[in-house]
């Protein structure tokens, strides 16, 4: 017989206010007006603007409100719950957000990996369990921050998803202030300059995602039939007998068809798409990780991206712009809200990790991507921060994205 959890709760706030002080006191205020006993687990987010004053934040913070798991991070701008229960993105200005949570039935493991202690790709996924200190048959879900400078961030996804591989791993990058490249990282009572901080869940708790990458495709998918690393040098053509042609000239023939619109668009903002499903017989939205275009060889006819690439892959390049941004955002958060109403539990709070690219720089409004998400989960409390950088799956695999927003969602089973 299952056993019968509490419902968990989620409370956020955010403060603007210029000074830390008052910022951690409004906060706090806020949160202990709604939400009752201590907490398991807190979610700390503080703009760059307070970088020199990061190392008095974790004392003031655990002084009023002590928690016995805390992670989080500074990030270039921050997104948290306004006292009127409206979702604000606050960018390039001083701001502080908290969540906190109480989840019955659920273990919750905070951790700091120093860029320099991740094992090599070659160790034996128990290397991996032995530095995270969590057991996969806990069934772990993860949410990770690190140091944009830090090494190895591509490798860490790689082991986690190795040891862990139905776990889901959704996070960012901590945004840098400046030329001085200073960030903050923090877990529990400690502030890091470097390397990853994370919390894994286990138990009673499901942490659903949505990444949109913000892009739409154009032209037909290709199959890779020959590839040198990350250098695309023969496509096979489904609308020319399949057979195969240098990738610069399928695009120059794509260019020549596109609206005058898109190929002004295509100047700047062209990606390419690669399927993360090698088996699925029709490709859709979400079906692709969103690379970019580094390079072509007119001579040789071969386009470089930002991936490495095999032969038997499916590509398909994609235009990137606030319409189609808003477009792929708003069809991904449908679809979830129309499975959502199958679940047997309610989303109780979520994360969102966006890429400082996107936010009123791409929209020219402030809040779009937050206030989309509240349109289609109005009840849910939403934070996080403006990522140099976001972490989130496509097809079951964990990547590193950019230009992107990757939710978290968190819910019992």
């Amino acid at each position: 017989m299952d056993e019968t959890y509490e419902p968990m709760k989620w409370v956020s706030a955010l403060s603007t206010r210029a000074s830390l002080e008052g910022a951690v006191g409004e906060v706090v205020e806020h949160i202990q007006a709604r939400f009752s006993g201590q907490p398991d687990l807190g979610l700390l987010f503080i703009s760059s603007a307070f970088a020199s004053e990061l190392p008095r934040l974790l004392p003031l913070l655990q002084e009023a409100l002590p928690m016995p798991a805390l992670i989080g991070c500074s990030g270039g701008g921050v997104i948290g719950m306004s006292p009127d229960d409206l979702a604000l993105e606050v960018e390039g200005k001083p701001a502080l957000s908290l969540s906190v949570a109480s989840l019955p039935g659920v273990k919750v493991h905070s951790f700091h990996l120093p860029s320099g202690a991740l094992p090599d790709l070659d160790s034996p996924p128990g290397n991996w369990i032995d530095l995270i200190g969590v057991d996969p048959a806990d069934n772990p879900q993860f949410i990770l921050m690190a140091d944009p400078f830090a090494s190895g961030i591509n490798d860490l996804l790689q082991g986690l998803d190795f040891a862990y591989p139905g776990a889901v791993k959704v996070g960012g990058l901590a945004s840098a202030n400046g030329l001085n490249r200073s960030s903050g990282l923090f877990c529990d009572r400690t502030l890091h300059q470097e390397g990853i901080v994370g919390v894994a869940l286990c138990g009673h708790v499901v942490l659903d995602t949505i990444v949109a990458q913000g892009c739409r495709p154009i032209g037909n998918p290709y199959r890779v039939a020959e590839a040198e690393r990350n250098i695309l040098l023969r496509l096979e053509d489904p609308d020319s007998n399949n057979e195969l042609r240098p990738p610069l000239e399928i695009l120059q023939e794509l260019f020549q068809i596109l609206s005058e619109e898109d190929r002004s668009l295509a100047q700047h903002s062209l990606f390419i798409g690669v399927a993360q499903d090698g088996f699925k017989l029709t490709l859709e939205h979400g079906d692709f990780l969103i690379r970019n275009l580094l390079g072509v060889d007119p001579k040789a006819g071969a386009i470089a991206i930002g991936d490495r690439i095999r032969p038997g892959q499916r590509v398909q390049f994609h235009l990137r712009d606030a319409r189609t941004s808003a477009e792929d955002l708003e069809t991904l958060l449908s679809r979830y809200q129309l499975q959502s109403q199958f679940q047997t539990a309610s989303p109780v709070g979520a994360l969102l990790f966006s890429c400082m690219g996107r936010g009123e720089g791409l929209y020219k409004e402030p809040n779009f991507d937050s206030r989309l998400f509240n349109r289609f989960l109005d009840q849910v409390p939403l934070s996080g921060f403006f990522c140099g950088g976001e972490i989130g799956p496509i097809g079951g695999t964990t990547f590193l994205h950019g230009y992107t927003s990757v939710f978290g969602i968190c819910r019992q089973p």
